[in-house]
């Protein structure tokens, strides 16, 4: 009897590992990478995320006073794509490494040099590319899952939140982007084919010259002169000059080639900018 219980147990055990490789489940801190069209590049963001599964987190599970990796499993990190600015210092473009130092009151947010942090004693503060802080808000329930996002997107600033449990804390990322638009405006100026649409646009929403930005408007215009939304942009233009007839009157021509165009967004747009100036 007894030999067959040695190849009985290879049996058995070939059988159980080939069931276990055959089995898949779900990761207990899913990874996430989040891509944001920032700037004029992007920035990508690496992280994993636990759930709270009835534990107490902050204060426990994730001590105050020490470094945490910011997530679970692997390291969390930050790719950007261009050059940025965070706590009033210069982050080049690359990838970086995302620790932080919670507090009961105030976070410490770091980033790094180092993109294998998983555990405090691995940290090297001399790798410090940038330390902020940042306030402690709670939430009035629950996030189960870590979650960070980015918010409060404009054309050249974002925060970057941190949400878990009842806790809030985030940081604002920034870019210098007029700097480079405007080098790209003054480069395609001196070229054959102007493009005055789209210079005359960042003019207007991005307090330049507006007297230039309605002569690019003009000749945007002219170049086509059935644009309905061409015109929309010219007249705000006018407004804004405070040349409200002009205003008012390049907007009724934008609302006849809306309807024209069989475009009642721009018919709207129009009127309600022309009952602005009334």
């Amino acid at each position: 009897m007894k030999k067959f219980v040695l190849p009985f147990a290879i049996l058995s055990f070939c059988f159980l590992s080939s069931i276990s490789q055959q089995v898949r489940t779900p990761a207990p801190s899913p990874p996430q990478t989040i891509k944001q069209d920032f700037g004029l590049s992007s920035i990508e963001l690496s992280y994993s995320r636990p759930g709270i599964k009835g534990r107490n987190i902050f204060g426990y599970l994730v001590p105050y006073g020490k470094v945490w990796r910011t997530g679970a499993n692997s390291a969390t990190t930050l790719t950007f794509g261009d050059d940025v600015t965070i706590g009033g210092t210069k982050v080049p473009a690359g990838k970086y490494g995302l620790l932080t130092i919670p507090g009961e009151q105030e976070w410490t947010i770091i980033i790094t040099k180092q993109l294998d942090v998983t555990n405090p004693s691995a940290y090297k503060q001399d790798q410090d590319v940038v330390r902020v802080t940042s306030k402690v808000n709670n939430l009035p329930f629950p996030l189960e899952s870590f979650t960070m996002i980015f918010a409060n997107l404009t054309s050249s600033s974002c925060d970057l939140q941190l949400i878990w449990d009842r806790t809030v804390v985030s940081f604002p990322i920034k870019t210098d982007i007029d700097t480079k638009v405007m080098s790209q405006i003054d480069n395609a100026m001196n070229k054959d084919n102007k493009p005055y649409f789209a210079s005359a646009m960042y003019y207007l929403d991005n307090g330049k010259d507006l007297n230039k930005a309605l002569e690019w408007f003009n000749k945007a215009t002219d170049a086509d002169p059935s644009a309905y939304f061409i015109f929309y942009q010219k007249a705000r233009c006018l407004a804004k000059l405070g040349k409200k007839q002009d205003a008012i009157a390049v907007a009724q021509k934008s609302i006849q080639l809306s309807k024209d165009a069989k475009n009642e967004d721009y018919v709207a747009l129009n009127e309600k900018l022309i009952a602005s100036l009334k």
